[in-house]
């Protein structure tokens, strides 16, 4: 189950049902092992997931696409509450160095055994930047529902 984007003027909300409990999904989003499982749209590839999971911590993620150049994100954990809730600033590395700066709000909430993940992503620097992000995250979604699916 699932909610399409919600594209606003500076930033985007997706609500996603996950079939697992939030403790496992929460774990699915701040553990190196588990990110390079799933992490990224379709076809994608995580070759690198570096966490340190704490207020201050960073973290950085590469994706490899099928054809191309690997990408890599990064930022800084903002607020981290396990098993409910991560705040993160969002950078893309441009020529070695992050990029724009963004903020992603992640909210996993308990649903019957399942866990319904309230996700936002703001302050992008103009509306092809979100629109692009909104297609990444929901291929992203798709891969971590199907995670857990197998």
């Amino acid at each position: 189950m699932s909610s399409g984007p919600i594209a606003g003027a500076d930033g985007l909300k997706i609500v996603r049902i996950v079939p697992a409990p939030r403790e496992k999904v929460f774990k699915a989003w701040t553990d190196p092992t588990e990110i390079k499982q799933w992490w990224g749209p379709p076809g994608f590839t995580t070759p690198l997931a570096e966490v340190d999971l704490r207020v201050g911590g960073a973290y950085r993620i590469a994706m490899k696409p099928p054809d191309g150049e690997v990408l890599y994100v990064s930022g800084v954990y903002r607020e981290v509450k396990p098993p409910s809730k991560l705040v993160f600033t969002w950078a893309w590395d441009e020529d070695g160095a992050p990029g724009h700066e963004s903020l992603v709000t992640v909210l996993f909430n308990e649903r019957n055994g399942a866990t319904e993940i309230v996700f936002s992503h703001e302050r992008f620097k103009d509306a092809e930047s979100r629109d692009n992000h909104a297609e990444g995250w929901n291929g992203l979604f798709d891969m971590l529902a199907a995670h857990f699916e197998n």
